[in-house]
């Protein structure tokens, strides 16, 4: 962040303050997070960087979250997802989704969650982006395994776990494993 800011290298710093701000909330330290969420925010509003927003906007949904305040967290998911459709750029479309499934989920919304996780999916399968996939299968999988679909979570998560070769020691692949390990696959 500091060679980002002393060498004017905006766009770097938006990340990089979008990053931290989504590293404090994992680290139990929401209000940080919400506080750099904000300034990155403020960055990519004024330099313009809709890549880099949706991105930014989606973290700062997850610190929001984290931080109980998730009306305000649907809010910046619905943002993102107005600037995905008004700039065509679609990388991080899937997360977007995902996310907001999870925090559907959180306040007991599970018909909407499901829709949000299921639109998750197709949306990686259609840019055969596999680790967003992978991500938004096991948050189904675990939905539907909490409301008794067991076969129905495994069926859908283990072709998926299965088309990775490496990678098996990060921690999207081992909540994946240890989910299918509890389905029984």
């Amino acid at each position: 962040m500091a060679f980002a800011n002393e060498h004017k290298m905006l766009s770097i710093l938006q990340m990089a303050l979008g990053l931290r701000s989504w590293f404090l909330a994992e680290l139990g330290r929401a209000q940080e997070g919400l506080e750099l969420g904000a300034r990155a925010e403020a960055l990519g509003r004024t330099i313009g960087m809709a890549s880099f927003r949706s991105l930014t906007l989606a973290g700062a949904a997850e610190v929001y979250g984290k931080a109980g305040q998730v009306e305000t967290a649907l809010s910046k998911l619905s943002e993102a997802e107005r600037l995905i459709r008004a700039s065509g750029e679609r990388w991080y479309e899937a997360e977007v989704h995902r996310l907001r499934g999870k925090l559907l989920q959180a306040t007991g919304d599970d018909a909407n969650a499901e829709v949000s996780f299921r639109r998750a999916v197709m949306v990686s399968q259609d840019q055969s982006a596999r680790f967003f996939e992978l991500r938004a299968s096991a948050s189904l999988a675990s939905l539907w395994r909490d409301q008794g679909k067991r076969k129905e979570a495994r069926d859908l998560l283990a072709p998926i776990y299965g088309w990775f070769a490496e990678g098996f020691d990060t921690p999207v692949l081992k909540e994946a494993k240890a989910l299918l390990d509890e389905l029984g696959a």
